[in-house]
């Protein structure tokens, strides 16, 4: 049976317990409405895609509760260390997705059996709780079906997404409705999508990417 959580009535210690048996749950964050699952439960991360309508080419993003947890799911490495370092200081937690080598922990149907991670840290209370809830990772994409419009709001989501999963929290705070930047830093900085944080934000931090 799906449960609705309002903020005033939100049980963390029962989502925790729901996402970690399969539950996928619908939450907000900082950026859009995101649609979650454990990293730890492949079944609940097929079904991601299956709701969406997507195939398993797009992959998933880890949020974190806190950025103690980048180095259990993504390898940094040394040539890009310190402007890693830099960005996560600066606009961490915010909207920026930072794409990184993955380590063994992430699934590879995660990915998209690729061998990288996109990594960010929400700058939102409840999704943070949420995700510290659920062991501080939890496989993230927006809460909307392939084709449709990221919802910014409770309102803005599809009564037909609602109805495929089985938490959804109703969060009385409007999200900024931008997705996040995502900025691949495995070799030279490049942005693949420019969102909450602009190019020039960026470049004012590590110098000129792509």
């Amino acid at each position: 049976m799906k449960k609705i959580f309002e903020n005033s009535e939100l049980n963390y210690e029962k989502i925790s317990n729901m996402v970690a048996n399969g539950a996928l749950i619908i939450y907000p964050t900082d950026t859009v409405y995101g649609l979650g699952a454990s990293i730890h439960m492949k079944k609940s991360l097929d079904k991601v895609y299956e709701v969406k309508e997507r195939d398993g080419k797009s992959p998933l993003i880890a949020l974190l509760s806190d950025g103690k947890y980048l180095e259990k799911v993504a390898i940094i490495n040394e040539l890009n260390k310190e402007k890693v370092e830099k960005l996560i200081e600066k606009f961490w937690p915010g909207g920026l997705t930072i794409i990184l080598d993955k380590k063994r922990i992430i699934p590879p149907n995660m990915v998209s059996n690729g061998t990288s991670v996109g990594v960010r840290v929400p700058n939102h209370k409840i999704s943070i709780k949420i995700i510290e809830s659920c062991g501080g990772i939890l496989a993230t994409t927006s809460a909307n079906i392939s084709g449709e419009p990221s919802p910014r709001s409770y309102d803005e989501l599809s009564e037909e997404i609602k109805s495929r999963v089985d938490i959804v929290v109703d969060d009385n705070e409007t999200p900024k409705g931008v997705e996040s930047t995502i900025i691949d830093m495995r070799g030279t900085p490049k942005i693949l999508r420019e969102g909450h944080i602009t190019r020039i934000d960026i470049e004012k931090i590590i110098g000129k990417v792509e």
